[in-house]
């Protein structure tokens, strides 16, 4: 029988190293699914719910596996679906190739059923490349271009294949006139800037007094290096959301989140320092920088694109953070004066105090710093954690710890809702054998978790760690935009648009064949997730939690708790659990003294 090209595209993605396709059936890809029934599902057909899901199992999945994620989707709407995870890839700069069904060639230009501009649709979020197969001889350099541009740029690409050439006889590109020939793999870069621009960046580090130093993800393979460096600056050393799990929480230099969702020690870092070093982070929130000519300036990122933004740089050094900090390292000088770096672990100590002391404050029915602060010490130390946006963010961004080997990430630029559960999902196709957490609210569960429980359903049996614990807040409203509208605006909670239906998650889970746990009180959390954490399967549990416990920065300005005062004597309909709850968790921060509540 002769080979197809819908039986070349799976050859050559499994040539690649592709073990999973997250996808959704389509007459746009008839042609393929009939190869993936030829090739005995090789590479793994992974069925999703819907295709925006399938987007975002293939970003978790390629987020913590490292390699490339594939995603593929009928014609028309199955293409549409997809655009909110694959911008969610573009924006944290994952690498995913999308793979798309069309209307046959004949029908192109007649206004067919399904029939949209996909070169157009997609142009934008997969910029870097996208192409349409028009004949099978394509083929080759169209599919591995898509996979070496996503890979090297960590970017998203495409690859349009109408239905009819999906069905066409394979034929390979000649050594002909106009034929262009093609070839696996790509190599790893090693990129140093020049000798001459990493003596400047040494000369303005070493001249600094009160270094603080801000990596992102870009420097996870470079963690060793950049305690090097922080331990011969006496630096200490803030996290962007995305770069989480760079360093250890348990370091005790390392002052945490920065941004909106940070901590006070990442806050008190940057306002006091006189030199920054930042380390493959695009961190977006400039007001969460020092402040302009306070300090002196190094960047260090891979992307030319990225480089030189954010802050005025003295130094703007372009090259692979491990690499740029070898070349770095010798240069520096100690810097034996300790007392900067005392007093940033000084704030640090100090924060988790206030961490400890918030999550012990009462709330009806349960404190969701609790949930979050509870299980921190519990999480194993191979654990992969995923968070939606929203409340929930700002939670495990403050009050959860990362150690040994844990992985961690949530949608950092986009931001957007939804991708907590498939992440989740996607994590356990790239590591069977680790346990994984989603941590998710109520609104998000509700937009397409449920829904992304029913793939966890038809799956788990096949890994070999089969904990996967879905964590949800029920709180029935729309928590994070509910305390935007109070601090921002000074405006009420707007029920019509806050409030959400309550729902039975764990009786749902218990459907599926999960576990599902309800708790609904202070005392149940940590036997809670002592249960999850040692089921034989995954484990959904439902936080009955306060909506009134603000989620607002530790060092919120006082035009937002002017508004929050405002917005409460509006009418706000929480106004009074706001002031009972929200006002005591917020003075734990002033709370003098020290010691472990319990």
């Amino acid at each position: 029988m002769a080979q197809k090209v819908s039986d070349y595209v799976l050859s050559r993605l499994r040539e690649w190293g592709v073990e999973n396709v997250f996808s959704y059936a389509g007459d746009g890809i008839n042609g393929l699914l009939a190869a993936w029934e030829r090739a005995g599902d090789r590479p793994r057909f992974v069925q999703a719910r819907h295709e925006e899901l399938a987007a975002f199992e293939a970003v978790g999945y390629a987020k913590f596996s490292g390699r490339v994620g594939v995603c593929a989707a009928t014609s028309g709407p199955g293409a549409i679906h997809l655009l909110n995870g694959l911008y969610d890839a573009k924006l944290d700069h994952v690498p995913v190739v999308a793979i798309v069904g069309q209307q046959g060639r004949s029908s192109l230009g007649g206004s067919y059923q399904q029939e949209i501009d996909l070169l157009s649709l997609l142009k934008d979020v997969a910029g870097e490349y996208v192409q349409m197969v028009t004949v099978p001889e394509q083929l080759p350099n169209v599919l591995d271009r898509a996979f070496r541009t996503a890979q090297a740029r960590r970017t998203v690409t495409a690859v349009i294949i109408p239905g009819d050439v999906q069905d066409l006889e394979y034929s390979p590109p000649a050594h002909a006139f106009k034929m262009v020939p093609s070839s696996l793999g790509v190599s790893r870069t090693h990129m140093a800037p020049p000798r001459e621009d990493v003596e400047r960046a040494a000369e303005v580090l070493n001249a600094g007094k009160r270094v603080a130093m801000l990596v992102g993800q870009g420097a996870r393979d470079a963690a060793s290096e950049v305690v090097e460096v922080a331990d011969l600056l006496g630096a200490g050393v803030a996290k962007a959301l995305l770069g989480k799990d760079v360093l250890s929480d348990e370091t005790p230099f390392v002052t945490g989140a920065a941004g909106l969702l940070g901590t006070r020690p990442s806050y008190e870092l940057m306002r006091d320092c006189d030199t920054l070093l930042m380390v493959g982070s695009s961190f977006p929130y400039s007001q969460f920088l020092p402040e302009y000519g306070q300090a002196r300036g190094v960047q260090i990122d891979i992307d030319p694109g990225l480089i030189g933004m954010r802050y005025p740089f003295e130094v703007n050094l372009l090259g692979d953070a491990k690499d740029t900090l070898r070349e770095l390292i010798p240069l520096l000088r100690r810097n034996d004066d300790r007392a900067w770096r005392g007093t940033v672990e000084r704030n640090v100590r100090d924060w988790w105090q206030v961490m400890d002391r918030r999550a012990g404050v009462e709330a009806d029915p349960v404190n969701p710093e609790q949930v979050f602060h509870e299980l921190s010490p519990m999480l194993p130390d191979d654990a992969i954690i995923t968070s939606d946006s929203g409340s929930a963010a700002n939670w495990y961004a403050r009050h959860l710890k990362i150690r040994g080997n844990m992985r961690c990430s949530l949608s950092g630029t986009l931001a957007t809702m939804g991708p907590g559960a498939p992440y989740a999902t996607g994590a356990k196709f790239a590591h069977p054998d680790r346990p994984v957490l989603a941590l998710v609210g109520d609104g998000a569960m509700q937009m397409n978790g449920i829904n992304e429980l029913i793939t966890m359903g038809r799956y788990w049996r096949e890994w070999a760690d089969p904990r996967l614990v879905i964590a949800v807040l029920n709180n029935q409203d729309l928590n994070q935009v509910t305390w935007e509208l109070r601090a921002m605006s000074g405006s009420p909670q707007f029920l019509p648009s806050q409030r959400i239906p309550d729902f039975g998650y764990a009786a749902f889970a218990e459907l599926v064949g999960f576990r599902g746990i309800k708790v609904d009180s202070p005392g149940e959390v940590r036997g809670a997730w002592e249960r999850a954490l040692a089921a034989d399967r995954p484990c959904v549990v439902e936080f009955v939690t306060s909506p009134s416990i603000p989620p607002i920065p530790p060092h919120a300005e006082l035009d937002q708790m002017e508004n929050v005062a405002a917005a409460l004597l509006k009418g706000d309909p929480a106004a009074w659990s706001v002031v009972r709850e929200g006002v005591k968790a917020k003075v734990q921060e002033f709370v003098p003294g020290r010691g472990d509540r319990r």
